[in-house]
């Protein structure tokens, strides 16, 4: 391969999607899988397929619609995964076999393996998968834990049974910058056949090093970084595509290496991401925050009228920020909405346009001006009106300084409307206690936050809530101009996210899920 081109190998719907309340929808996995595909990512890692029957459709899904990027699946080291995964991609117009099994002495006592065990169940599972596809990618997972000349004697086996691509995972996010540069740089040197394959790395973010590691894994001759959107991931998360990609693009002086994917889609995914995941973007998260093209400080703006270039080493179109005098109310119409969106990267069809512009129209006649920031949290909305089992149809709160609140809440529960009178310890709770109460679960609330979208008392919240029930972990968003309001939605909508989890997971639907936590 060209070695001045550096392959982008994008997980977020394998790895990203196992962080805790990120499972996406079909839908929503096609919707990203065709945005990574249209900005030029190499590989898409679509899914885990033995994972989940969901997981297969959406993979084979994937692997039969996108028209320019290698679609892979992921298997673990034994026959029944890597055919499954074979069944799923093989399709794909150019597909790909994600072999793995942990190397290292603590994950080798997973599965009760000696070295030598270990060593033929790669020699076979690798061969197996190459004698199905000829495009095979082999991890030795927590590679940065291994012992040196038994992670040495792994990769050579898996590269005498046909592996292609190398991947060498920082499973933990253990390592630092410099080891990850000489690792690479030494198994390249050392391995028989290394010069043949391509090199790959693979970083956690632990540390706070998964960008750093895996700009370093490339300087030591790795020539594939895989990554996630927003750097979405298991615990602290993944090396940030947009960040390496980014860093590439600014720093070519040091880092003479190029990618094939177009810049200017990263805010649009970034957000897509955000929404279907509900994991919002931290405000001073690099490329993608909300704060990354903003100044403040004084002499900070006096520099940028004078010279952007004085405290910005790019630009924020170059991300696909734009900005555009088109200004929304109530007045606005739809082509002006569709504009207004594309420009902020949301690209709607027909369907999509009709119930974003309702939607729109009822936030305008409660905002006098509509911002960039409150379209982009109207686009965040997360709700399914023909699918949702649970909708609210009217809410009422009474608030007072002494006492319990109360929550007048009326919802159709599988097409009947039910309606109930609760309180609490303020308006939030008595709402959620209302909707406990019309519709009893076990789920446990893990996480409830509130984000102002714009200033001024009449500002949006964005609300996301995260409920955890029998290993299953959703997430639900909504924003509203009544705080309370989208906090119910909200809500309402992890609890629907969380019906579509039972469903799937119940006897006789769903045999193949397994736990798959933590892998590669």
């Amino acid at each position: 391969m060209d070695q001045n081109k550096v392959v982008i190998f994008d997980t977020t719907l394998r790895d990203g999607e196992q962080s805790p309340g990120a499972t996406m929808t079909h839908d929503e996995k096609l919707e990203i899988a065709g945005m990574l595909d249209d900005m030029g990512v190499d590989i898409i890692e679509a899914g885990f397929p033995i994972a989940s029957e969901g997981d297969f459709k959406a993979v084979a899904a994937i692997a039969r619609t996108m028209q320019n990027s290698v679609v892979c699946g992921l298997a673990r080291a034994n026959i029944g995964d890597i055919d499954r995964c074979w069944q799923a991609v093989k399709h794909a117009r150019a597909p790909r076999i994600h072999t793995f099994i942990g190397t290292s002495p603590l994950h080798r006592a997973i599965p009760n393996l000696t070295q030598d065990e270990m060593a033929d169940r790669i020699h076979e599972t690798v061969t197996h998968a190459r004698n199905l596809c000829d495009n095979v990618q082999w991890s030795p997972m927590d590679a940065t834990r291994t012992e040196w000349d038994y992670l040495c004697r792994t990769i050579e086996i898996a590269i005498l049974a046909g592996a292609t691509t190398i991947n060498v995972p920082d499973t933990v996010g253990y390592t630092a910058p410099v080891e990850s540069a000489d690792l690479i740089k030494r198994l390249i040197e050392t391995v028989p056949g290394a010069q043949d394959v391509v090199f790959a790395t693979h970083c956690h973010n632990d540390l706070g090093m998964a960008t750093a590691n895996a700009l370093a894994a490339v300087a030591g001759g790795a020539r594939q970084i895989e990554c996630t959107i927003n750097g979405l991931g298991e615990r602290a998360g993944n090396t940030a595509l947009e960040e390496v990609v980014m860093a590439l693009k600014v720093r070519p002086d040091i880092m003479p290496w190029t990618t094939g994917i177009d810049t200017t889609k990263i805010m649009a995914i970034s957000r897509k991401v955000a929404t279907v995941s509900g994991f919002a973007v931290q405000f001073n998260k690099a490329i993608t925050g909300k704060n990354a093209f903003a100044h403040e400080s004084g002499i900070h703006q006096d520099g940028m009228l004078k010279n952007a270039e004085t405290f910005e080493i790019m630009r924020p179109e170059d991300v696909g920020l734009t900005e555009t005098n088109i200004v929304m109310g109530k007045h606005s119409g739809r082509a002006a909405l569709r504009s207004k969106l594309n420009n902020l990267g949301f690209e709607l069809g027909d369907n999509q346009l009709r119930d974003v512009f309702v939607r729109f129209k009822e936030l305008a006649d409660r905002k006098k001006e509509i911002f960039d920031d409150d379209l982009v949290a109207l686009m965040g909305v997360g709700t399914d009106p023909e699918n949702d089992r649970l909708k609210i149809t009217s809410l009422r709160v009474v608030c007072g300084t002494h006492g319990p609140q109360q929550a007048d809440l009326v919802m159709q529960i599988d097409g009947v409307e039910q309606k109930t009178t609760q309180t609490g310890d303020g308006p939030v709770d008595a709402t959620f206690n209302a909707v406990k109460a019309l519709f009893p679960h076990n789920a446990r609330l893990q996480l409830y936050q509130v984000n102002a979208v714009t200033e001024g008392t009449d500002a949006q919240a964005t609300v996301s809530v995260r409920l955890e029930e029998d290993g299953r972990i959703v997430t639900g968003q909504s924003a509203d101009t009544d705080t309370v309001v989208a906090s119910a939605k909200a809500y309402v909508h992890a609890l629907n996210r969380l019906l579509v989890r039972r469903d799937k997971s119940a006897p006789g639907e769903d045999k193949r899920e397994i736990n798959y936590k933590d892998v590669s």
